[in-house]
């Protein structure tokens, strides 16, 4: 959007009063979760929003689709039965190979490989493009995770705000201004606290984690050329990243390790945090049957309260099965296993409400994944966690999770029903746990303003001052070997090393006159 489109923007807004908004989801689970919530908050504050949703991909089973009640639009997109069936085949499989615990650089590439496709196809429909392009809308609020959001923002000519769902370090957000020594790079599974060890492993993350970005961005690169008119940007997806107007990542310091950030990145974690309701009477009543020894909620997120991988139920089962707490756990009934046996203290529920749950006064822990949104769910109501943690940002997640005092993690490879209820008891018995989760929970819940206003009022501010642009910074516009002073560095080194040559010589020619003229020679006395 031009300056002149941005000037006529200012000079009508107190007349508007709202923006046109259009928040862009094309991944489902949790990514839909936070993107429903965020529409409904801008619709909430007076502002007319539309989400662009791609039906396909693994979503919510039981939320519909067409907004909170219908208080926001939608303009849904498929690919078409076929492919979903197919994509959501692959995907399945990819859940079973989390849970025993294989996670991969190349699955996380061919997942990647799957939104550059979808993204082709999407932006070649040139019916949805068209009525996108001709609502002319003021902003747009993107899922940053998936590079074809920025893509289709270029191509409809609309400024856009970057919505990380995940911590400051994912493998494809902002590149904050974080030391090496003490930000930990994604994927290094290290906290703030690093020895020698722990900061060249860091080093060698950071180092992996742009090539790998480049990568990703290869898979992206030939859907920029064919569907933008100005060709793939030549920074690649770090252009992309620098040109939005606002960043805002879900996450904040209950969690995060405390670190540096640019004045166009703000935290908004806990957008999915509530007040607990009442849960329904049948489930009210069964929790009760346990008494003051409580209960325990289990989902390893969305999208694999479906996947059945038989010998890490086994263990989940005999490890559940020794403790006296009641078990609510996530888990499609009619995917459990005929042969496994069920405890009398578990109850499998193909739906939970999450939030209510973690909010009762008979909550004892959560065993979690590890999302972000879980563990900001846990902080909000304090309670402590078993992480156990599968793909992508769940792996630092728990470490925080861990370091912070919140909780332990265990890998899925690792569990046996032994281990699993050793673990479960020390969570339980241990006052520390529990303290440090009041802490947190204090701690996130005392800032300023809660994250959906924060969220609406940054935005707003956004449109009301022309863009972003003063928020950010040359140095994002800074080549990286002048971030890095290597410019200045290679300039030093010059001139010393210069200095050091020119000394070298003159002392080369000063020896050489020497022997050339030699010592003075001595008169004879007579």
């Amino acid at each position: 959007m031009g300056p002149l489109v941005w000037m006529c923007w200012l000079l009508a807004l107190p007349l508007l009063q709202s923006a046109k908004i259009l928040t862009v989801c094309l991944i489902g689970g949790s990514h839909y979760l936070l993107f429903d919530e965020i529409s409904y908050n801008f619709d909430l504050h007076g502002h007319e929003v539309r989400m662009l949703l791609q039906l396909g991909n693994p979503l919510v089973t039981g939320l519909s689709y067409a907004g909170r009640n219908g208080s926001y639009q939608t303009s849904t997109w498929s690919l078409g039965e076929d492919y979903i069936k197919q994509y959501n085949g692959w995907f399945l499989e990819q859940q079973a190979q989390f849970l025993l615990g294989r996670d991969s650089f190349n699955g996380f590439l061919n997942f990647m490989g799957h939104l550059s496709y979808q993204c082709d196809k999407l932006l070649g429909d040139g019916a949805q493009m068209g009525f996108l392009q001709a609502e002319r809308y003021d902003v747009a609020i993107l899922d940053a995770f998936n590079p074809c959001s920025f893509i289709l923002a270029h191509k409809l000519g609309v400024p856009y705000v970057a919505f990380y769902p995940g911590p400051l370090n994912g493998p494809l957000s902002l590149d904050v201004p974080g030391a090496v020594s003490w930000v930990p790079a994604f994927g290094s599974q290290l906290t703030d606290r690093m020895d020698l060890w722990g900061r060249a492993k860091n080093l060698v993350y950071s180092l992996l984690g742009t090539a790998g970005q480049k990568m990703v961005w290869s898979l992206f690169k030939e859907v920029a050329e064919r569907h933008l008119a100005s060709g793939s940007p030549p920074g690649g997806l770090d252009d992309f990243h620098q040109k939005a107007e606002l960043w805002a990542f879900n996450t904040d310091f209950s969690l995060e390790f405390p670190q540096p950030l640019l004045p166009s990145a703000i935290l908004t974690g806990g957008l999915l945090n509530k007040p607990a309701r009442p849960v329904d009477q049948d489930l009210d009543s069964w929790i009760s049957g346990f008494g003051e020894s409580g209960f325990i909620v289990v989902t390893l997120g969305t999208m694999v309260s479906s996947v059945s991988v038989d010998g890490l139920l086994a263990e989940l089962v005999d490890g559940f099965s020794v403790i006296p707490q009641g078990v609510i756990w996530r888990y499609d009934r009619q995917r459990w296993p005929p042969h496994l046996s069920q405890p009398s203290n578990v109850r499998l529920v193909d739906w939970l409400p999450l939030n209510d749950l973690l909010g009762h006064d008979k909550v004892r822990l959560f065993v979690t994944h590890g999302g972000q949104n879980s563990l900001l769910q846990a902080v909000y109501h304090a309670v402590p966690v078993l992480g156990i943690p599968l793909f992508g940002d769940q792996f630092d997640n728990v470490v925080r999770a861990e370091a912070k005092g919140l909780g332990l993690g265990l890998g899925p490879a690792r569990i046996t029903g032994q281990l699993l209820g050793s673990t479960v008891r020390t969570l339980l018995r241990e006052p520390r746990f529990k303290s440090a989760a009041r802490s947190l929970s204090r701690i996130h819940r005392s800032q300023p303003a809660p994250p959906a206003l924060r969220l609406v009022r940054w935005v707003e501010h956004v449109l009301r001052s022309g863009g972003g642009a003063h928020l950010r910074p040359a140095w994002l516009r800074q080549p990286w070997y002048q971030r890095c002073l290597l410019d200045l560095l290679l300039l030093f080194l010059a001139a010393v090393g210069g200095a050091v040559l020119l000394a070298a010589l003159l002392l080369r020619k000063s020896k050489s006159k020497s022997k050339t003229t030699g010592p003075p020679r001595s008169k004879k006395t007579q």
